[in-house]
């Protein structure tokens, strides 16, 4: 719960380098995927931990004690909701599946995170900060930013989570890695320059979907969001000479797309890959069979072992030698 909180608690002060309402409404909320996150990892009995970071950082932004807990419990039920959510439809950490990727957008990002946008926004309108005028402006940009954190920020903390040092990664895959990094570093500092060349993030994203799926789709959507904002903070690009509404609806869609192409293209490899592997086991079964049936042996046929390790198999997982797959008799 402390390590949450604390991490809670850094994010927000990471993300409110980037405020456009009142100093504390942000088109990206880190907190918030963070907390969603926590919950899938450990469970419901953290929330605690979400409660006394929200707290710790809306008290020093005020207005009033009951605006900054009417705004806690909104930022602790919003996660707490989108967690349910997630574990009622069968989310599954490991993001490797359509569904999984459709129940994170739809539900643990859009739906779960009306609740902190709405109460938050209630609460500064009930405080006299915000007039009948700003409340949907600052709802839009409270949700939006909610809903950001969520889709940017929590796959990252799931990959994470369960990653581990490849074994035996060939050379050439490091150095596609570099590059990767490498180019996404280039296209951040050509997108927050004055140019509007945001567009140049796509293309990063389909290769790390396609080659590294989550693990590389993940922080690669993270890294072209936040270029995205930091180009927004400086009035620079396709934001500059737009009013506030219009650079939010400009940048939200920009990182929603980013987003969504990011994990929708990488659960769809993921899948893909995941189904060579079953009809390679099935065709390894069927081989052993066959070889058995042939010598006319009857013993009970026990599955293959599964292959080690995990990640694109396209090349590993060919046809089996029936003489190699078939034990003695």
């Amino acid at each position: 719960m402390c390590v949450l909180a604390a991490l809670y608690y850094g994010s927000a002060r990471v993300g409110l380098l980037q405020q456009l309402v009142r100093g504390q409404v942000t088109p990206l909320w880190p907190p918030s995927g963070i907390a969603v996150a926590g919950l899938l990892l450990r469970g419901p009995r953290v929330w605690p931990g979400i409660a006394l970071g929200a707290f710790l950082v809306n008290i020093s932004l005020g207005p009033s004690l009951p605006a900054v807990l009417a705004i806690t419990t909104g930022n602790t039920l919003a996660p707490l909701c989108s967690y349910v959510l997630l574990r009622r439809m069968g989310f599954r950490n490991e993001l490797d599946r359509l569904w999984d990727a459709f129940a994170l957008i739809l539900l643990g990002a859009f739906t779960g995170m009306l609740i902190s946008a709405t109460v938050g926004s209630g609460a500064l309108l009930v405080a006299g900060v915000l007039n009948a005028e700003g409340f949907w402006p600052t709802w839009s940009v409270w949700w939006t930013g909610d809903a950001m954190g969520v889709l940017v920020v929590t796959p990252v903390l799931l990959v994470l989570s369960s990653a581990r040092w490849p074994k035996d990664a060939p050379p050439l895959r490091w150095l596609e890695g570099l590059l990767l990094v490498a180019a996404t570093a280039s296209v951040g500092a050509v997108e927050t320059g004055p140019t509007p060349l945001m567009f140049l993030g796509f293309p990063l994203l389909i290769w790390a979907a396609f080659r590294f799926q989550l693990a590389g789709a993940a922080p690669c959507a993270l890294a072209v969001s936040t270029f995205a904002i930091i180009t927004a903070a400086r009035d620079a690009g396709p934001f500059a000479g737009h009013d506030l509404l219009t650079d939010m609806i400009t940048l939200q869609a920009f990182n929603a797309s980013a987003s969504l192409t990011a994990l929708l293209v990488a659960t769809v490899i993921s899948e893909r890959n995941e189904t060579q592997r079953e009809i390679a086991r099935a065709c390894r079964q069927l081989a052993a069979m066959v070889a058995r049936i042939a010598t006319g042996d009857n013993r009970p046929i026990l599955p293959p072992p599964e292959p080690d390790g995990e990640g694109d198999r396209d090349e590993d997982d060919g046809p089996t030698d029936t003489k190699r797959s078939s034990p003695h008799p």
